[in-house]
C-alpha cells in the first residue's frame, strides 16, 4: 500500500514537473536588441514630454551618426494633453501610417490625472493600453513600453507652494506602479522595455545630495533638455544599440606599425621619424547634442558609455605628441596616455565632431520646423477627438455641438498639412544624409618634446 501511494505520488509529481516544463516553453523572451535595416520605420508614440520633440530628436541624432548609410524613418507621435484613449483615436494615420518596425510608447503621465492612486483611473489606463499595444501588434509591429517619466514632487512644491500636498507627494509613487505595470506586460508578451522613470529619479537623487533645489523638471512634469537626455540614453541603451563608434590600436615595433581596429578600415598606416601617421575612414560619427544638452551629456556619461571613439597607440618613444586630423591640431597627449587610449568623441575640435554637431543642428531645424509644425496638427486633431465625443455623448447639448462644428472647421484640410510637414522634413533629412557620410581622414601624431 505504502509503496503504491510513492508510485503515485512520484508519478503526480513527474506530471506536474511536465507541466511545468510546458509551460516555461510558452514563455516569452523580452526583446533584447532591435535590429534595424534601410527602410525600416521607427515611431515615437506619446503625449506632450514626446511632443516636445527633445528625446525622440537626440535620439534621432544617435541614429543619424550612428548608421548612416541606413534611412530609417523615425516619426515623432507625440500631442501634449494625450492619454492611451488618444493615441487610440489617431492611431491609423499617425502610426500604422508610417509601417513602422518598433513603436516606442510613453504615455501615463496624463492618464494617471495627477491625483494619488484609484483603481478606477488605473483600470482605464490598463484597458486603454492594453487595447493600442493589441493594435500595435495588429500591424506586424513590435511594441517598446516606456515607464511614465518622473514626477518631480519637489520641483512642484517649489514653483507652487500651494498646490495640494497629498497628489504632490503620492503622485511619482502612481507613476512607479503604472511603470511596473507596463514592465510585466512587456515581459509576459516578449515586448521592448525601457526604464525612463529610474534613471530621472535615480540622476535627481544623487545631485540633491550635493544641491537640494536641483531638478531636471522646472515644471514637475516635462523634462528640460538634460532630463530629455537622460530619457534618450535610457532608450538608446535599453534597447541594445551599439554603444562604441570606433576602437583604434596601433603597436609599432622596431620601426613597424601595426594595427586593430573596430568601427572602420585604417589604411597608409606607417611610423615616422617622429610618431605615426595613417588614414581612417569611419562607418559612423560621434553621438554629438546641441548645446542646451550638454549637462545631460554630462550627467549621464553619454560620450564614454554610448559613443566612444578611441585612440590607442603602443611603443612611441617617451614624450609628447601632437594629434592632427585632416591637418588640424585636435590635441597634445603625453605617450603614457596615447598607451592607455585616448578619448575623442567629446573633443570639438575634431573635424568629425564638427560634422555631427552640423548633423544635430539640422535635425534641430527640423523638429523645430516641420515636425514642430505637424505634432501641432496631430494637437487640433485631439482636441476634435474629445469634442466628437461630448457632441456624441450630449446629442442635446447645444454648446457641445457647437464646438464639435467649430473643431470640425478646423482640420478641415488637414491630410494636405500634415503630407506638407512631412515633404518639409524630409527635405531637411535629405540634407542631413547628405551631410553625415564619414569621409576618410588622416591622422598624425607627431612628437613635439
Amino acid at each position: 500500500m505504502i509503496r503504491s501511494l510513492v508510485r503515485a505520488g512520484t508519478l503526480a509529481g513527474l506530471w506536474l514537473a511536465l507541466t511545468a516544463i510546458a509551460a516555461a516553453d510558452d514563455l516569452k523572451t523580452p526583446l533584447a536588441a532591435v535590429e534595424l535595416k534601410d527602410g525600416d520605420s521607427i515611431v515615437f508614440l506619446g503625449d506632450s514630454i514626446t511632443h516636445q520633440h527633445l528625446y525622440t530628436q537626440y535620439v534621432e541624432d544617435y541614429f543619424y551618426t550612428r548608421f548612416p548609410k541606413q534611412r530609417l524613418t523615425l516619426h515623432n507621435a507625440g500631442v501634449g494633453g494625450a492619454r492611451a484613449w488618444d493615441a487610440l483615436q489617431r492611431f491609423d494615420a499617425d502610426v500604422a501610417a508610417y509601417k513602422p518596425k518598433y513603436v516606442t510608447i510613453l504615455l501615463g503621465m496624463n492618464d494617471g490625472a495627477y491625483t494619488p492612486f484609484t483603481q478606477q483611473i488605473f483600470d482605464t489606463y490598463r484597458n486603454d493600453m492594453t487595447t493600442l499595444l493589441e493594435k500595435i501588434r495588429g500591424i506586424g509591429a513590435t511594441p517598446i513600453l516606456m515607464t511614465p517619466t518622473m514626477f518631480d514632487a519637489r520641483a512642484a512644491r517649489m514653483r507652487d507652494p500651494n498646490r495640494a500636498t497629498e497628489a504632490t507627494l503620492l503622485y511619482n509613487s502612481v507613476l512607479t506602479y503604472f511603470g511596473t505595470f507596463l514592465r510585466e506586460t512587456a515581459v509576459e508578451n516578449g515586448d521592448g522595455f525601457v526604464d525612463m522613470w529610474g534613471p530621472l529619479n535615480n540622476i535627481t537623487l544623487q545631485e540633491r545630495k550635493k544641491d537640494p533645489k536641483f531638478t531636471l523638471i522646472l515644471d514637475a512634469v516635462h523634462p528640460d533638455a538634460p532630463g530629455q537626455v537622460v530619457m534618450a540614453t535610457a532608450l538608446v541603451n535599453d534597447i541594445g544599440l551599439p554603444r562604441q563608434v570606433s576602437q583604434i590600436r596601433i603597436s609599432i615595433n622596431d620601426g613597424v606599425a601595426d594595427s586593430n581596429v573596430s568601427g572602420g578600415a585604417i589604411s597608409d598606416l606607417k611610423a615616422t621619424e617622429n610618431g605615426v601617421e595613417f588614414t581612417w575612414l569611419a562607418d559612423s560619427l560621434p553621438w554629438v547634442l546641441p548645446e542646451d544638452a550638454q549637462l545631460g551629456v554630462k550627467l549621464t556619461g553619454l560620450g564614454h558609455r554610448l559613443s566612444r571613439e578611441a585612440l590607442e597607440v603602443h611603443g612611441l618613444p617617451a614624450g609628447r605628441y601632437a594629434l592632427s586630423i585632416d591637418g588640424q591640431e585636435v590635441g597634445r597627449f603625453n605617450s603614457g596616455g596615447l598607451e592607455r587610449h585616448i578619448e575623442l568623441q567629446a573633443n570639438n575640435k575634431t573635424p568629425q565632431y564638427a560634422q555631427a554637431l552640423e548633423v544635430a543642428t539640422l535635425n534641430k531645424q527640423r523638429n523645430d520646423g516641420p515636425v514642430g509644425e505637424l505634432r501641432g496638427e496631430w494637437s487640433k486633431f485631439q482636441q476634435y477627438s474629445h469634442a466628437k465625443r461630448a457632441a456624441e455623448a450630449q446629442p442635446d447639448n447645444a454648446d457641445a455641438q457647437a464646438n464639435y462644428a467649430k473643431l470640425q472647421a478646423v482640420i478641415e484640410g488637414m491630410d494636405a498639412r500634415v503630407d506638407a510637414a512631412n515633404a518639409a522634413a524630409r527635405a531637411i533629412e535629405d540634407q542631413i544624409f547628405a551631410t553625415n557620410q564619414p569621409p576618410a581622414r588622416k591622422y598624425v601624431l607627431t612628437r613635439v618634446k
